[in-house]
């Protein structure tokens, strides 16, 4: 009973699954000034409605705890406004204002999603004892 098992002969190369693996983007990076220059705060949802003639639109009011913004967020397939009230989220504060459906959003909130897009989370403080207004470093 001295049987000897072959053992496999390693891959001298992968075997190709598809004809082209795509290569990933290069990123663009950003230097850290550039970095430095954005401003991220905690802001609580005060209120969120649905905007009229969009799918996707949520107009959001936020409290940074001195001021109130206005925000509109692309995010209706995926809550509801009742859900986003009383909730903590980070907001880009010093982002340019842009008019979307003939509102004038005042920054824009920070959230995660999959490649395909099919669910948005946000990015929301780990703590609870974090106040509308701070700086997130």
């Amino acid at each position: 009973m001295n049987e000897t098992t072959e053992l496999p002969k390693p891959l001298t190369e992968l075997p190709e699954t598809k004809k082209e693996i795509t290569e990933e983007k290069k990123p663009e990076y950003i230097t850290y000034d550039d970095f430095a220059k954005i401003q991220l705060r905690i802001a609580l949802v005060k209120n969120a409605e649905r905007v009229e003639g969009a799918d996707k639109l949520l107009k959001l009011t936020l409290s940074l705890g001195s001021e109130e913004r206005t925000v509109c967020a692309g995010i209706a397939q995926h809550y509801t406004p009742d859900y986003l009230i009383g909730k903590k989220v980070v907001l880009v504060a010093n982002l340019a204002p842009r008019k979307l459906r003939g509102i004038e959003s005042q920054g824009m909130i920070l959230a995660t999603s999959p490649e395909d897009d099919s669910k948005i989370i946000f990015v929301t403080p780990e703590n609870s004892e974090a106040q509308e207004g701070w700086k997130v470093r």
